[in-house]
Order: structure tokens, then sequence, then C-alpha cells
């Protein structure tokens, strides 16, 4: 993990070293021949990082080396990046103060006026040298060498298809034959003392027993026996409020609330009352049936032959569950389907008969991997991209990681998948460490999150942005298995438990992960996260008082986040705590019940993401705007909070700002457009056109990068086309737009005009799902209502537009699945009365 993190992080220490900032800082405070030398101590180590990531695998002392050498990058990266943020201090100071004089300029540089003593500077550079001298001198002592090609990495085509990892029936191999039994037991009427029966599948991590349970769910019989569905994952905690909360959603489609667990018990009882229900519960690992007997109470009023699929590793439960406690765990792949499994995967198709070159290693391979099928997936996408060459094949199948004594249960398979991981990739992998197992996944916060640390930075690369490089590298982390898509939810992912495990295990010292018994003393790390709890108590980070190199303070959670938890945190860890984490680069305090943010947040210099979602905040403090290097400002359903700081555009580095769910007006959201690189999420704006020529619709143009939902209310205002032009919706990421005239003064509006008018209002169709016209008063639609190319538009109503002869061609929609279009007079719609049809797919 240390190599992979050096190799990422070296060439970019190097690059800020010959930085301009630098060179102004060399000359001023004469320390130009240390950051020389440590220059070149950094260009000799990065020559053997190949090497010693090869026999690191085997070495102790090599991996504590690179250990020790990641450190030390750690603190060179965070000096470095203290000149920077002081540079742009002064930057900031002088945009207010007038420079009375170029010599002073030319003399001093404003980036180096501010700084701590030159003593200090060189004292902090000598160790830093010093450091590295050592480490330079070991890398001879343990003979690493430099590698002109480094082993096992990745083809870094940026144009590689991804492969996806979404269950599709016909890239499961081999479970034909349990599938068949496990349909008849569901839909058959087995013996038992209950309404519902047991349907335990239980097996070994790896073996694909969540897979055979999807295939289950999405079978059509399956599907045509039962009403009602619902797929829960349970994982380590037995939380059975969350679980029957889940369940209650899952099966009614309806996000409430409960003011206590009996009133949810109810809602589910009535709800399941004489219906034949599915209900599937994945990753289930509590044993205590008196927990079990608690969470299915409700279902006493289900119809008979109501089914539930336990999926398990652990066996103790099911046999007080089942009536015939012989169950059949679920068997690893023979060889034959575990040889096809491996070549659907590796060479797209499920055998090697045009490959014969590479079935010996193939065999090989498929025999290490012991018949599981995560395995077999991870490492047949590893070779996917390297199906011409033999010596990548032999190399993986005569790696020394499979020679290696397995540790905390860790698949030497996928071991050795993620050694093949190029050092970024790497990086980010060890990274999500720091979640729980079954976290959720949302890949915009992942990828925000890794810029903020810093991971996504490439002196050279082809993306605009290091989002657009953040989402490839994710999907790059799919594509090998690493991730999966979560059961109940298209747009979140999820980690194989396993796949967790080897997170863990390959971030070391670097990362940890608190638990309630956490009583280390925690200076060494530089990324922590916690699980949010009811109260999160000081004491809990009583060892990080002296964590002063600490990047990451993150909050996690289980499952789906619920709107109905309160949690609580100690205002002790907000006034002693934070302010001395200075090297803080991530914050997140998002669902705690805090009312106000310290004034103290401003000391926090470094900080490029700050979560304050779901709080009670009702302003920031001014000092906040002294965050200069922010880039994501996360303020999702902060529902109390009103206005921001006066200073705010002196956040130029921000380039995200959630503001969904909160009470901020359109007109401060207008002035903070101006800030040109940020993007703007929101829930909806609603903006209405009240002067006469209705020139402010222009006024949208400020907004350039707006993510979310907008109402523009008072169109028949428009006066000139052009006003409508200059909004640029074509180049904005909308997913939701309603346009709506006044269903007045029909006869004194110039329908050629509205028609102009709603042509320049054309969206960007990557990313509209909704669209909705409402009192047009044209003839007919612009072309482009109805085009095919709209691939994501899934809802369009169409209402009030008496004046239209005819409809625009909905039916080329591909993604159309709701249409609803009322009150068009001069069309006959049929329906009741003619008023109207509504189609839902």
């Amino acid at each position: 993990m240390a190599e992979s993190v050096l190799t990422a992080l070296l060439p970019v220490l190097v690059e800020k070293l010959v930085s301009e900032t630098s060179k102004n800082i060399a000359r001023y405070k004469g320390i130009g021949a240390q950051i020389e030398k440590c220059q070149d101590s950094l260009k000799l180590i990065q020559g053997v990082l190949a090497d010693a990531s090869q026999k690191e695998i085997t070495d102790d002392s090599v991996k504590g080396w690179l250990n020790n050498l990641q450190h030390l990058a750690y603190d060179i990266d965070d000096v470095l990046d203290g000149w920077a943020t002081e540079a742009m201090h002064r930057e900031f100071t002088h945009e207010s103060e007038a420079i009375t004089s170029k010599v002073r300029k030319m003399l001093i540089p404003s980036c180096c006026t501010n700084f701590s003593p030159s003593i200090k500077m060189h004292d902090k550079l000598d160790r830093i040298n010093a450091k590295l001298e050592r480490l330079v001198k070991q890398k001879l002592d343990f003979g690493l060498r430099v590698e002109e090609e480094p082993r096992l990495r990745i083809n870094n085509n940026n144009n590689r298809r991804f492969q996806s990892s979404v269950v599709d029936p016909s890239s499961i191999v081999g479970r034909k034959a349990e599938k068949d039994a496990l349909v008849q037991q569901l839909l058959g009427d087995e013996p038992c003392d209950k309404n519902y029966g047991i349907v335990p599948i239980v097996g070994m991590g790896g073996v694909g027993k969540t897979t055979l349970a999807r295939l289950l769910y999405e079978d059509q019989q399956v599907k045509d026996h039962f009403k009602l569905k619902a797929w829960v994952c349970v994982s380590d905690e037995f939380d059975i409020f969350r679980i029957s909360k889940e369940i209650f959603e899952a099966l009614t489609k309806v996000n409430k609330e409960f003011s206590n667990f009996n009133t949810l018990q109810e809602a589910l009882r009535d709800h399941v009352k004489g219906e034949r229900f599915l209900l599937v519960l994945d990753d289930v690992w509590s044993e205590n049936y008196a927990d079990w007997e608690t969470l299915v109470g409700p279902f006493y009023t289900c119809a008979p032959r109501s089914k539930i699929i336990i999926t398990t590793r652990k066996v103790q439960l099911l046999k007080q569950l089942v009536q015939n406690p012989l169950f059949k765990q679920l068997d690893s792949l023979g060889d034959d389907d575990a040889l096809s499994l491996f070549s659907l995967h590796a060479i797209g198709v499920n055998n090697f008969d045009s490959h014969l070159s590479l079935k010996p290693y193939a065999e090989g391979i498929v025999k290490k991997c012991d018949g599981l099928p995560l395995a077999l997936r991870a490492l047949g996408r590893l070779l996917r991209t390297k199906k011409d060459g033999v010596e990548h094949w032999n190399e993986v199948a005569n790696n020394e990681i499979w020679r290696l004594k397995d540790e905390g249960g860790i698949l030497p398979a996928l071991r050795v998948s993620y050694h093949d991981l190029s050092a970024t990739l790497k990086q980010l992998f060890a990274y999500c460490s720091l979640f729980p197992k079954d976290f959720l996944f949302d890949k915009e916060e992942l990828v925000l999150l890794w810029a903020a640390e810093g991971f996504l930075r490439q002196s050279t690369s082809s993306h605009s942005t290091e989002e657009s490089l953040g989402h490839e590298l994710f999907d790059e982390l799919f594509s090998r298995s690493f991730f999966q898509r979560a059961p109940n939810n298209k747009s979140l992912f999820v980690m194989h438990d396993l796949m967790n495990d080897l997170a863990t295990s390959v971030a070391n010292e670097f990362f940890v992960s608190l638990d309630n018994e956490s009583k280390k003393m925690m200076e060494k790390y530089r990324h922590m996260s916690f699980v949010r709890e009811e109260y999160v108590a000081y004491k809990k980070f009583e060892g990080f008082e002296k964590a002063k190199s600490l990047r990451t303070f993150l909050p996690t959670y289980v499952g789906e986040v619920e709107s109905w938890r309160r949690f609580y945190l100690s205002n002790k860890i907000l006034t002693n705590l934070l302010p001395e984490l200075p090297l803080l680069r991530v914050l997140s305090l998002s669902g705690f019940m805090i009312s106000e943010v310290p004034e103290s947040i401003g000391t926090l210099r470094h900080l490029r993401y700050l979560n304050l979602s779901q709080t009670k905040i009702t302003h920031l403090p001014e000092t906040v705007c002294n965050l200069y290097n922010l880039q994501s400002l996360i303020l999702f359903g902060c529902d109390k909070l009103t206005k921001f700081p006066k200073s705010f555009l002196k956040l130029k580095n921000l380039r995200h700002l959630d503001v969904r769910d909160t009470s901020l007006l359109f007109q401060m959201l207008l002035e903070i457009g101006k800030l040109k690189s940020l993007q703007i999420t929101l829930s909806k704006i609603d903006f209405h056109i009240e002067s006469e020529s209705g020139i402010e619709i222009a006024k949208l143009k400020d907004f350039e990068n707006i993510y979310g939902k907008i109402s523009v209310v008072g169109l028949e205002k428009v006066h000139n086309a052009i006003y409508a032009h200059d909004a640029n919706f074509s180049q904005k990421r909308l997913s939701e737009i309603e346009l709506v005239w006044s269903d007045e003064l029909y006869d004194s509006r110039n329908g050629l005009l509205e028609k102009a008018v709603l042509n320049e209002l054309k969206p960007c169709q990557d990313e509209l799902i909704q669209l909705k016209i409402r009192s047009y008063g044209g003839l007919e639609f612009p072309k482009w209502v109805g085009d095919p190319s709209f691939l994501n538009l899934k809802h369009v109503s169409i209402s009030g537009c008496k004046r239209c002869t005819s409809l625009p061609p909905l039916a080329h929609l591909p993604s159309l699945k709701e249409l609803i279009i009322k009150g068009l007079s001069g069309i006959c719609m049929g329906g009741r009365n003619g008023q109207g049809l509504c189609f839902h797919a």
C-alpha cells in the first residue's frame, strides 16, 4: 500500500518543489540548496519503488522502509501545501490593499511576506533531508534497484470499455441446478408452522450467495407468484428498528417516519395482512433467536406460502428456524464451471478453444481460486486486458502472493488482483477501508473525497477536471469487481465483505476506523473514520489529542441514511479537538444535531472538503471564507440555513456547493454563481419573472454549472427570445425542468414568440429526467420536445396548452415511463370527456 501512495505522490512533490511558489520562497528565505537536496533525494527513491513494491510482499523490512517513506512524504506534502496556502492568503490580502511599490513586490515576493522565521523553516527542511538521507542509504542496504518495466501493471488505455458487474443471468455459470431447486422451494408449499417459510442460502464468503439470491429475486416465476417483495441487507449489526423500517419501505415504496418501534411493527403487520410476500435478508450474521422472533413478529398476518430467503455464513440460527435443519451449503463451483466462469470474464467467451496457449495458465489459476466466483471474476477481469500476452498470464499463475500464508481470511486471488492495480487505484481502494462493511457508496460523494485528499492530482492528464478522472477510476475499480451495485439501489454501490477485508489489510498504519473499544494512541494515523452513534463523546477521540498530522475526520454509517435518526456530538470535540488538527483536509459533521459552527473553523487552512449536511446550523461563520483551499461545501438538508458569509466570493477554489433542501433564497445563490468554476447542486429553484420585458431570465446565465431542478414561472412576459437564449439552459446539468406560462390572456399572446422562447430553453439532453410544460401558447412544439436524443427523459407532463393543434413525437423518447397530457382542447385527446390522458410504463 505504501508503494502505491508514494508512486502517485512523489512526482507531485517533485513538481511542487520546482514550482514558482517554492522558487520564490527559496530566494527569499535562502533555502534553495535545501530544496534542491530534497528534490534530488526524492528522485533517487522514485526509481526503486516498483522493485520495493514486489519485495515488500515477503520482506517486512522493505515494507517498514516504505511506510517510513510514506510518512515522510506526507510531511513534505504538508509543508509544501502550507507554503501554497500562505501564498493564496497573501494574494487575497493584496487584492484589497493598494500596492504602493513595484520594487517592493520584486524584492519581497507577496507569497513570502508572512512566513514564520527563517530559522524554523531551515530546521524543518534539515530534519526532512536528514530522514531522506537515511532512507536513501537504506535502499542500498535492501538491494533495491531501478526497474525499467514494472511488473503486473494495468493497461492504462483511457478508451477501454468497462465491463459491468451488474448481475445478468447470462453471465452466471454453474448455478442452474441450485436456482431451479430453490425456485421450486419458493413456489412450493412446504410444511411449516407459520404462514411463511424460511429458504436458506448458506456458504462461505465469495461463493456467490448474494448472486444466487438476486437471480431468484428477479426470476419471472417468482415475480408473478409474490405480490410483495423486499430486499434488505442485514450485515454484522442486527439493528431490528433499521431492518424493520427498510422492510416497510421496500414493501410499501413509502419513506415514513415512526415515533417508536411498536408503531412501526403495527404498520408492517397491517401492510402484509392477507398478502403473500417474498423477503430477502442478505448477509445475516446474528445468531440470536430472540432478536429474530422480534423482527418477524408482524408477519403472522401474511398469506400462506410467503417466503423469507436468508443468505448467511453462519448456521446456528438456521438450525432453530428451519423445519429440516439438514440444509445443504452452497458449494464452490466445479472445475469445469469454474474454468468457464473465469474464461467468460477473462476473454469474453466460456471456453479457451480460441486461446489454447492460455489454457494451461488458466487451469492453474482456476485451481488456486478454489472455485470461488468472486475470486474467479476478479482475476478474470484483471487478465481481460492482457489476453494476448502469455507472459502476463504466467506471472499471475506463479506470483509470489499465492505462496503467502493466508492472513485474516484474505483470498490470495484478491491480493493478486489488488497488486495488479495502478498506484493511484491502490490508493483509492485503500481509502475505502475507512467505511464499514455494507456501506452504501455514492459515487459522486466518494470522488469528491478522493479529490479533497489529493489522490486525483496528476501532472499530466487528459481529463478536464479531477472529478472526471475520479469517475473514470471508480469505473475501473467497478469493472474489476472491487465495487458492486447495491441490490436495492441502482445508483449506489457496495463492497463485498472480502473486498472490505482486503482494503483494511492493505491500508495498514495510515488509515483507522475507530470502534467503541479503541484505546490506541492515534498520533501516527493520517485518515480516521468512525461510525456515527446516538451520542459521540469526546473520550472516543482522546487518542487524537496529539494527532497534529491527521487529514481526515469522517463519520460514517451503516445502511440507508435515515432522516428520523438523531445524532449528537460532544461540543468539546468542536471547540477543543478540531482546532488542534490543523492539517485536516476532510471534515464531516454530517447528521449531528449541531446548531453552530465554531469560529475556529477558519484556522483549518488546508481544508478541502467540509460536510455540514443535515445539521441545524442557521449560518456559517465569516471565518469559513479563510478556507482558501476549500473545494466542496456540502450543506444538503440544512433546512435552517438562511444566509452565507459576506466574503463568500473569496472561496475561489470552491468547485462543489450542495444546497439541496435548504432555505437559501435565489438571489443569494445568484451572487454565488459568479464563482465561475462552482458547480451548484440544489433541490429546486423557483424562478419567477416579474418585469414587463422578462429580461431577468437572462440572469440565469450566471449559473454556469448548476445541477438539479428548476421551475420558471411567467414566461409569457419574455418579449424577446434572445433573453431565453442567454439563460443558456443547454449548458446546465438540470434533471427536472418546469416551464410555466400564464393560463390567461391567450388571445393577446404571440404564439410564434412563445415557440421561439421555448425553443431557446432547450435543456441538456444528457441530464434531463423530467419535463413539465404548462399553459404554453404556441400552436406547435419546437423539434427538441420529444427528440429521441433525450435518452434519460422518463417523465413528461404537458398541460393547459389550449392553442396546440398537434402533439410532439413523444413516443420516440426511448426511456419514457410516465406521460401526462391534459387540458389541450385544440386536440382530440380521448380519455374522460376528452380532457386528457395519463400513461405509465
